[in-house]
């Protein structure tokens, strides 16, 4: 399936934008009769990174349409790999605190051999290739940092 079908494709959602992230919905979203499995991988802002600890707060920011095209990208990838029913990849832009979802990734398969690597699949691609960019704050400081996982 191309990137162009998925954006108008209504088994696949893609958003990038400061919206806070519902779980429930995403699950909801990817709710399919046929599914025998459903993998909901969520990522939270935590209070430390590597060599660092005190982490306050992230920042993100994305290059818009261009960082939603790019997971089109990723999912069509995943739905041609894995027989899946339903995909949703959700990033959130701005300032995040301690605890909150950054990004979220739901996948829907008929059972959990093809759900499972399809959505470690999206994850993993979405943190290498998307312009999604992260600010890490601490007290005293704030660095733009590569993402590390």
């Amino acid at each position: 399936m191309s990137a162009e079908r998925l954006e108008q494709n209504a088994f696949v959602r893609v958003s990038v934008s400061d919206a806070v992230i519902d779980a429930s919905e995403l699950l909801d979203f990817v709710a399919d009769p046929a599914a025998g499995c459903t993998v909901l991988f969520t990522g939270t802002v935590r209070n430390n990174s590597p060599g660092r600890d005190g982490v306050s707060k992230l920042e993100y920011e994305a290059y818009g349409g261009v960082a939603e095209g790019k997971i089109h990208e990723i999912v069509s990838e995943a739905f041609e790999r894995w027989p899946l029913l339903r995909v949703a990849a959700v990033h959130r832009t701005g300032t995040l605190g301690i605890g909150e979802s950054a990004v979220m990734v739901a996948v829907s398969s008929g059972h959990r051999t093809d759900a499972f690597p399809a959505a470690r699949y999206v994850i993993d691609e979405l943190k290498s290739r998307v312009p999604i960019w992260k600010k890490e704050h601490w007290p005293g400081g704030a660095e733009w940092v590569e993402e590390g996982g």
